[in-house]
């Protein structure tokens, strides 16, 4: 078996995974709709109680989700029902739907909430408070949808948002941690949404980026019961010593003194609003798993629980991989490592900083620790799922034997190009950054090793 091959291999397990979260294959596999009975999963609506449907939503995925949900319910329903709705979505996923309306919320590979997103936010707003008990709301939800749908409380401007998003976001702040801050600044997050709403029923299908699928954290919870409170957005800022000159003060001031008044009352949350989430990390790493047997890899499944550092968690598999190469164990090889989640990056200073993103820094930190064995026998590559990886034109990178017997001809060293946050450039040299153009989904990232 050739490197050529696995590295063959590798992409091709890698692009099964994401291919099996296409919204259009979730959508079909869990919206049916027979004369005027929907179903949901398991769930089944009569339509004929239904006056119209309004479609709302946000997130990477959900403008492929809208058109796939048009072609689920038919021209027939789409006409009797008055179906209408708006979807916050990032700009290079625009395309033309024949009734929900989709709204560029943020340009191509920025992921930050802009005023663009806020406007949207408003009009989302707008169309579920004006809807009335013979209603239905169907709302997409998918990874990126915290920042595509910004609606900051009055305290607070949007560019305070945004500055402690970047903060935490800099300082090594996972999903969870992000989002906890998010919802107490917004007043669509953290169930509100959902609150708003004056539909007789709302459904919100939903396309998970968050380990475990906490409702409550995927998009900043815009349909979920919140289950948090200001007390856990302060200890967030006080674990990654946000002060004065990192976060505004009137942001800093305003969650400190929510936590000190809040109590542990909290209102009932409607009863009418269902949430499906219809794919995950786990369905792409399952499918994953299948392609990999059918190419003859015996396959061992970490599953998608694994967090922490990019390089740190890049150098954990990378030492998995290089014990089960010598020693056999669980399996011999050919064998092939599975795994998915979304590790953080910590920062450096802005003037020092290369380019780079998470599955990249990943791969570079198993290169690094597999410098001195060469890589012999392997190949790496770690991808987001919606073909984004930081502030660039990749989704990940791939890493074999050859590519570090020529990175060791010219002198490149991993630990310069990680201590700068530079692991694009040390990639492109080789051709070894995967680049997909968005893949509009978003179940966090995919990690394929194979072992010869």
């Amino acid at each position: 078996m050739s490197n050529t091959t696995m590295r063959d291999d590798a992409i091709a397990i890698w692009t099964a995974g994401v291919e099996a979260v296409k919204p259009q294959q979730l959508i079909r596999s869990s919206v049916r709709c027979e004369g005027q009975v929907m179903t949901i999963d398991h769930q089944k609506i009569d339509l004929s109680q239904i006056r119209t449907i309004a479609v709302v939503g946000a997130g990477k995925a959900s403008a492929a989700m809208a058109e796939s949900l048009e072609t689920a319910l038919g021209d027939d329903l789409l006409e009797e029902k008055k179906v209408h709705g708006w979807i916050n979505v990032p700009a290079d996923c625009m395309r033309p739907l024949k009734k929900i309306h989709l709204h560029a919320a943020r340009p191509a590979s920025v992921n930050e909430p802009t005023e663009d997103g806020v406007y949207g936010a408003k009009k989302i707003l707008r169309i579920v408070s004006q809807c009335c008990q013979e209603d239905l709301v169907i709302c997409l939800i998918s990874g990126g949808g915290s920042a595509l749908l910004p609606c900051p409380v009055e305290a607070i401007t949007l560019s305070e948002k945004q500055g402690v998003t970047r903060f935490l976001s800099a300082s090594g702040a996972n999903i969870n941690e992000l989002n906890t801050v998010r919802k107490r600044l917004s007043l669509v997050k953290g169930g509100q949404l959902a609150i708003a709403s004056k539909a007789g029923l709302l459904v919100s299908l939903i396309i998970s980026d968050v380990i475990g699928d906490p409702l409550d954290i995927i998009a900043s919870g815009l349909t979920a019961e919140d289950k948090g409170n200001f007390q856990d957005a302060k200890d967030v800022l006080d674990k990654f010593s946000a002060g004065p000159e990192e976060v505004s003060a009137s942001l800093l001031e305003f969650i400190s003194h929510k936590a000190s008044e809040e109590n542990s009352f909290r209102p009932g949350f409607p009863e009418n609003v269902f949430n499906h989430v219809i794919g995950n990390n786990m369905v792409a790493t399952a499918v994953a798993h299948e392609a990999a047997e059918e190419r003859g890899y015996r396959v061992l499944n970490l599953s998608s629980f694994l967090e922490g550092q990019a390089v740190e968690v890049g150098a954990l598999l990378s030492g998995i991989a290089r014990g089960v190469r010598d020693t056999g164990l669980p399996f011999s090889p050919p064998v092939c490592i599975l795994s998915g989640g979304e590790p953080v990056v910590s920062l450096v200073a802005e003037g020092d900083r290369g380019l780079g993103g998470r599955n990249q820094e990943l791969v570079l930190g198993a290169v690094q620790n597999l410098w001195l064995d060469g890589m012999r026998g392997m190949v790496i590559l770690s991808g987001g799922t919606d073909g984004e990886d930081g502030p660039t034109d990749a989704a990940g990178a791939i890493a074999d034997e050859s590519l570090v017997r020529v990175a060791k001809h010219r002198l490149m060293r991993p630990d310069d190009f990680l201590q700068r946050n530079d692991s694009y450039h040390f990639f492109e040299p080789f051709d070894a950054l995967v680049k997909t153009g968005p893949t509009h989904t978003n179940v966090m990232d995919l990690r394929v090793i194979l072992i010869k």
